[in-house]
């Protein structure tokens, strides 16, 4: 009972400071009012400043956590990543924050109407392992260039790139404009409960699940960015060659813990060999040798190392053709350096749970197709992914492909292509998440499109909807209930969709014919 009662007394401990710091931004916001332009592109450029200043820093703390993680890799995806975004909204912030004139036309008359971005005060944002840097400092510049201040919760998996940026941050900013808190899932079940103004989660869609619950029970609003399992397919006119080696090399990335990573990929059923062929002598060629490679991204960490091995061994033991390209005289899965094989899976059944599990490694799936109909059919039946990909030429079938097809994005012929653009919104949709961010997409997730009217008008425009009525009232509002009625009636009638339903053509066989 002691151990029961010191837990609840610690965990109430990280509440009560959790809730000390919400007060003292919040208490900070109101007091000082929405932030200038000037001042959001100030804390905009000492986030930057905090990271790029302490860039060497970051990737040896990156490392530590990983095992093996590449100081390049982490240098270029963590940090470098995020520049051109961040730039872009530094760029646009004074023009997103005007307001929108509505009803121009009758400002001379006295009406005058606007819609003011304005923030919405304290966000949150708990951050994920797999980019624990990248994936904080990206939607905290967006919340910041919206005016709000932001409480990060960073990712207890990696340690210590969490308790760098906790430190780093007192030197940049002061806590009532950024504060950084570390723990583990009693410190992230509490942030989550935080009646917050905005609640930013990026992680799996079991733990977003838990997130959205917790803030619902204060009514706070979330953005979601999930996983999933992303497909790839591979169009018939495709180059084989060339969508094989750019797939492989895609899946590497991160050794696979990248939540845009293909996850499966369908081939035409007459290629799959050549890609097969050209899969394994790209993996080979990256990595001559796996355990002591500098280059090869370890797991994160034992637990997540320990699933993966468990996702390969539960297809093999169901019957699934598994072929582990390790490198000769290398014994891999590798437990002390957390390292496992570039894999390929085949013949897959829905009872393994690679079939529905997001593999999250450096593990492919590759089935054969010949009819496109029956891709789009088996991508349907399942969780929309974050991103789907198509390689192969923007033809009759592409477009197919993307109409017929939910996802939170779709990327042709290149690994996260979405995300190329600068102010391309990033998102997923269903299961895959909800909200996104990204250039003005971003502003807006962290902004309330507020509406300030008036009126200098010398009579009362919607006074005349208190009674008592007047004989001239109640036929005015007859008379544009029936113009409004014919109007949609007109429309009905000269409709030549072609998608119409048959409820939609009885409609119009009862009220026209």
């Amino acid at each position: 009972m002691s151990g029961i009662r010191d837990g609840a007394d610690y965990a109430g401990t990280q509440a009560a400071e959790l809730a000390v710091i919400l007060q003292s931004q919040r208490e900070a916001f109101v007091a000082e009012g929405p932030p200038s332009a000037a001042l959001r592109l100030n804390r905009i450029d000492r986030l930057v400043s905090l990271v790029l200043e302490n860039a060497d820093s970051f990737a040896d703390a990156l490392s530590a956590d990983f095992g093996t993680r590449p100081k390049v890799g982490s240098l270029f995806t963590e940090i470098l990543g995020m520049i051109s975004v961040i730039e872009h909204t530094r760029a646009h912030v004074k023009q997103w924050m005007r307001p929108t004139r509505l009803v121009p036309a009758a400002r001379p008359f006295g009406l005058r109407v606007e819609v003011q971005p304005t923030p919405l005060g304290v966000v949150g944002i708990i951050g994920p392992w797999n980019f624990p840097l990248n994936l904080v400092v990206l939607p905290a510049a967006a919340a910041m260039a919206a005016g709000n201040r932001v409480m990060i919760k960073m990712s207890e998996v990696t340690p210590k790139t969490a308790d760098l940026m906790k430190t780093l941050a007192h030197n940049y900013f002061n806590p009532d404009e950024l504060s950084v808190v570390t723990g583990g899932v009693d410190v992230a079940a509490a942030f989550s409960a935080l009646p917050l103004d905005h609640l930013f989660f990026t992680g799996s869609p079991a733990v977003g699940a838990l997130v959205q619950q917790a803030a619902g029970r204060n009514l706070v609003p979330v953005t979601l960015e999930l996983g999933g399992k992303n497909p790839v397919v591979i169009a018939p006119s495709a180059d084989i060659r060339t969508s094989a080696s750019r797939i492989a090399r895609a899946k590497m990335i991160n050794g696979g813990q990248v939540c845009v990573s293909p996850d499966y990929v369908f081939v035409p059923r007459a290629d799959v060999e050549a890609f097969l062929a050209t899969a394994r002598d790209t993996l080979r060629d990256l990595f001559p040798t796996i355990v002591t490679n500098g280059d090869y991204c370890s797991s994160v960490d034992e637990p997540n190392f320990d699933r993966l091995v468990g996702l390969i061994g539960d297809a093999k033991a169901k019957g699934a053709t598994v072929e582990s390209l390790e490198p000769l005289a290398e014994v891999l899965p590798d437990v002390a350096t957390r390292k496992i094989a570039p894999t390929i899976v085949r013949e897959v059944s829905e009872d393994m749970r690679i079939a529905t599990e997001e593999i999250f490694g450096p593990v492919l799936v590759v089935r054969d197709y010949t009819d496109l109909s029956d891709v789009v059919r088996y991508i349907n039946t399942r969780p929309s992914p974050l991103v789907a990909y198509w390689f192969g030429p923007e033809d009759d079938n592409f477009r197919y492909f993307v109409r017929y097809t939910r996802s939170g994005a779709v990327a042709r012929n290149d690994f996260a292509a979405q995300m190329i653009p600068a102010s391309a919104p990033f998102g997923g949709v269903g299961h895959s998440g909800m909200g996104a961010y990204h250039g003005k997409a971003g502003f807006d997730t962290f902004s309330h499109q507020r509406t300030v009217a008036g009126t200098d008008l010398p009579f009362s425009i919607t006074g005349s909807a208190a009674p008592p009525y007047s004989p001239l009232m109640r036929l005015g509002t007859m008379m544009s209930l029936r113009v409004a009625r014919n109007r949609t009636r007109r429309r009905l009638k000269r409709s030549d969709c072609p998608e119409r339903s048959l409820g939609n053509r009885y409609t119009r066989e009862a009220h026209f014919s």
